[in-house]
């Protein structure tokens, strides 16, 4: 089974899996595929990170993470008369596209076991939209226009999301040739192409000549990694994620905090309120803490400890709201996750940050850069300050989990701060709630601080849940705002799951476009 936030990465996933592909194979068919069908949230110009599971082991997490380029620097900034890191345009672009590697790494691993499958079959759906064209979605149509006054102008941008001087309208058959050419063009030259080939030659030519700080060496000097995940035992259950520089660590921090609160029920005030705590708790010593590990002060997997859990759960008052710092992280991404017949799993996540990332799009390749290295500090005391080949901090995070009864887990959203909150309510209402995926899944969200699209950094909450709950909300002090009743700002989640007699249950998110296609 694969599953994917528009229907398209789906199914080409699911052929690669009804062909006899692997579950890493059909991931790469349903990654290349979702950056064609949704370029506002991801694309070869962007970072990825996989959990890949297979019976019988721990699982392995890749890492692929473009760091910042050699010549960017505090200094580079003040000297072109900035003071901060813009969050648009060839400045914006700092860090190397990792995705692509990741892929390369993905592979390699898929060809370890067994897998077969050329590029030239696991691009061929992109190839085949990218050339084709596919119809704009509503998320695409909406972000094209209501972000346009602060990309219209960067370089590239209105030639591969505008028509005729306006933005892609939702429906509009939209192409992309040049993708469709890049994507040819990897499939036969191999991966390795856009780091040390040609490709990597018209890339860097592309962002020097608009002004961007990265340079040929610094794709050539770029490698995914592979790495253990983070892990977290709650009940019996073994969680992982990834370790930073992503927002991992918060989302099973949010989980350990909340355990320790006891609560045995689902949607009621306990429930929503030990969570909400939990994530904030959780997400001060993100805040504080988290960054590329090469820089923070003790390893992530400490910060798990159940002295410093316990700790934090001893903070949250169950009466009272705590005050909300109000932090500044947001972000664009896709979740996907695939099961295949010898009970591989994949838990993968793709961005670009931003919608659109930095906004410029490579005239050569038609590849859109991703703004990822926005999240810096150009403060030289900042625990996350600027630094030549550091890696920047990510929200992005896939999860998975280890059921005590056998059940494997992929699951994960797209959403900023919003995806440690959503995986929480994903695994504690399938988990522990008694839901099934799907309910979980559809159930009424919330979300504390930042997303993808809104700097709104407040408590908002879908308006199906009990009205009452609203005032128990607000009269324990929560900064309270009720939106609409499936509203994309609570991002698009996913989940799989894995029986021990080979049953998989699926869920795609009804705020988005995407489908959980079977086999």
């Amino acid at each position: 089974m694969m599953v994917a936030p528009h229907h398209l990465a789906a199914e080409a996933g699911s052929r690669v899996l009804r062909e006899g592909g692997n579950a890493i194979e059909a991931m790469i068919a349903a990654a290349s595929t979702i950056a064609v069908v949704y370029p506002h949230m991801n694309s070869l110009g962007g970072d990825n990170f996989w959990l890949i599971h297979q019976p019988g082991r721990v699982p392995l997490g890749i890492d692929a993470c473009g760091p910042a380029a050699a010549l960017a620097t505090p200094d580079y900034y003040r000297d072109h008369g900035l003071d901060a890191i813009p969050g648009r345009g060839p400045h914006a672009a700092l860090t190397v596209a990792g995705a692509v590697a990741g892929w390369q790494n993905a592979l390699q691993i898929s060809r370890s076991i067994g897998g077969k499958m050329p590029l030239e079959r696991l691009f061929e759906e992109a190839i085949h939209h990218a050339s084709s064209g596919v119809p704009v979605s509503a998320t695409l149509g909406n972000n094209a226009a209501s972000k346009l006054p602060e990309l219209k102008d960067q370089p590239g941008f209105s030639s591969s999301y505008m028509t005729d001087d306006k933005p892609l309208a939702v429906g509009e058959l939209h192409r992309q040739p040049r993708i469709a050419d890049t994507l040819r063009h990897l499939a036969k030259e191999g991966l390795d192409d856009f780091y040390h080939g040609a490709l990597a030659e018209s890339i860097a030519t592309d962002l020097s000549d608009a002004g961007s700080p990265l340079r040929q060496q610094d794709l050539a000097s770029y490698q995914a990694l592979q790495l253990a995940p983070l892990s977290l035992q709650l009940n019996g259950n073994t969680l992982f994620n990834m370790p930073p520089p992503t927002q991992g660590l918060a989302s099973l921090m949010l989980l350990g905090i909340y355990s320790r609160l006891n609560i045995d029920s689902i949607d009621d005030y306990a429930y929503v309120h030990a969570l909400v705590e939990s994530t904030k708790q959780a997400f001060r010593i993100r805040d504080r803490e988290v960054g590329d590990p090469d820089f923070m002060r003790k390893p992530a997997q400490e910060f798990l400890a159940d002295t410093l859990l316990d700790k934090l759960a001893s903070q949250v008052d169950m009466q009272q709201a705590a005050a909300w710092p109000h932090a500044s992280v947001g972000g664009d991404t896709v979740w996907l996750g695939a099961v295949d017949n010898a009970g591989r799993a994949v838990s993968f996540i793709q961005s670009i940050y931003w919608e659109f990332g930095s906004g410029v799009v490579l005239p050569q390749s038609g590849i859109t850069w991703q703004n990822r290295g926005t999240s810096f500090s150009l403060d030289k005391t900042h625990h996350n300050v600027l630094k030549p080949g550091r890696r920047p901090f990510h929200t992005i995070q896939p999860a998975m989990a280890h059921l005590k009864d056998g059940r494997v887990m992929p699951y994960g959203t797209m959403g900023g701060e919003g995806q440690p909150q959503t995986q929480a309510m994903v695994y504690t209402r399938y988990v522990e709630g008694g839901c099934d995926l799907q309910q979980a899944i559809t159930a009424p969200r919330w979300l504390l601080g930042k997303t993808w699209g809104s700097d709104v950094t407040n408590l908002r909450i879908e308006n199906r849940f009990d009205p009452a709950l609203f005032d128990q909300l607000r009269k324990a002090g929560h900064d309270l705002d009720v939106i609409g009743g499936f509203d994309e700002v609570m991002g698009h989640a996913g989940a799989l799951v894995l029986h021990p007699d080979g049953l998989i249950e699926g869920a795609s998110d009804p705020r988005s476009d995407g489908a959980a296609c079977g086999v």
